[in-house]
């Protein structure tokens, strides 16, 4: 078991989309650099103050690239102290050499577990332990248990550091599998609309065929309608290949919720706040995906705002429907409880607005109280049986 846990850290890649650099870094370099110089300006009982300066400095630069490079950095910094450690031992100073501003070091035994990958946090532990057993054998004055404590403290970065990955990879996880989740909701919505859409070009390609010897005109325009069920399909497919779906699990025919359902769903629901539905513009002949999107956002919006909002006084819900795009609106005058962070419902709407080519937006409002904004694409299928019908 221990083995098997070994080799699993061993083989830990390093975390996704690491930041770079960030206007903090700057600051800290710049703090750190400042603290530095007026240390060794200020103090008179500095030991080898070039060196002690050149350490700090050295320390401080390595920060830039605590979180891109953390093994070179933990390596550089900490093989400074070991050479540094050497050559205390063969001159022999009165006092310990470094400045205070050389605790800037706990920073890259943080970023070491929280920004490196297994083999880099194993490698890098080792050049951390080899510094610290430099030292003690250095510094042979100094009790064991206060050199333990000291080890204590400084490994405690690392562990804040392992602390914050775990949780930041724990919520990607949770993220991912409402996302995916979400992706096999749509894909079954989806597998539906396209069922529907295929039994409807058969039944009208077997009304054309047999109105063909008798009515070419009405076979014309059954095959009007094959073309148009047609390119409906594969709009529906395209957004179908872009879903994930588990196959194992089965998918029941079943009517799809959408715009034409949401004032049942808004007044059925119940609930201590009043709920204030318009729909304006062309809300008819929607795609599917895109009506059951809206019901789907209109529904968790609400839900949310139900819950989590304080001192609201009602829920406005806003779905307009333009030419090229449909617009949803839900907001609250409450005060958001917690901490403001998205939730898991709305990162899977977020996931299927992408997925149909729109966007969804949650935040403040203008004024105040919550807002969800999503922004949802019409279709090519609207523009194509608009121009039919203007023919």
């Amino acid at each position: 078991m221990l083995t098997d846990d070994l080799r699993n850290l061993w083989t830990e890649p390093r975390p996704p989309d690491v930041p770079v650099r960030v206007w903090r870094d700057w600051v800290l370099l710049a703090a750190g650099l400042g603290s530095a110089v007026a240390e060794a300006t200020l103090r008179d009982d500095v030991v080898w103050r070039p060196v002690a300066v050149v350490l700090s400095v050295w320390l401080c630069a390595l920060l830039m690239w605590r979180r891109t490079r953390p093994l070179a950095s933990v390596t550089l910094g900490f093989s400074a102290i070991i050479l540094l450690s050497l050559v205390s031992m063969v001159a022999e100073p009165s006092a310990p050499v470094g400045l205070y501003s050389s605790l800037v070091v706990v920073l890259l035994v943080y970023a070491l577990p929280r920004w490196g990958s297994g083999r880099e946090i194993v490698l890098g532990a080792g050049v951390i332990l080899a510094a610290f057993v430099a030292q003690a054998i250095e510094d042979d004055l100094t009790p064991p248990s206060e050199q333990v404590a000291g080890f204590v403290f400084l490994m405690m970065p690392a562990v804040i550091g392992a602390s914050v990955r775990f949780q930041a990879t724990a919520r990607e996880r949770l993220l991912d599998g409402v996302r995916s989740r979400e992706r096999e909701r749509l894909a079954r919505e989806l597998h539906d609309t396209v069922a529907h859409h295929v039994s409807a070009i058969v039944v009208r390609a077997q009304a054309g065929r047999v109105l063909a010897a008798v009515d070419p005109a009405a076979a014309v325009e059954a095959l009007e309608g094959v073309e148009e069920e047609g390119a409906r399909t594969l709009e529906e497919m395209r957004a179908m290949v872009a879903a994930l779906r588990d196959r194992g699990t089965g998918a029941e025919l079943a009517p799809i919720a959408g715009v034409t359902d949401l004032e049942r769903l808004l007044s059925g629901t119940g609930g201590r706040l009043p709920i204030d539905l318009r729909l304006d513009g062309d809300l008819d002949a929607l795609p599917p995906a895109v009506d059951a999107a809206v019901y789907r956002i209109v529904q968790e919006s609400v839900t949310n705002a139900r819950r989590h909002s304080v001192d609201a006084s009602g829920i406005v819900v806003r779905v307009t429907g333009e030419p090229e795009r449909i617009t949803v609106t839900v907001r609250n005058d409450g005060v958001r409880a917690g901490k403001g962070r998205d939730g898991y419902g709305l990162a899977g709407l977020r996931e299927r607005a992408a997925m149909l080519g729109g966007e969804l937006r949650a935040g403040p409002g203008a004024e105040h109280g919550w807002q969800v904004e999503a922004e949802l694409p019409r279709g090519r299928t609207h523009s194509a049986a608009h121009s039919r019908r203007h023919r």
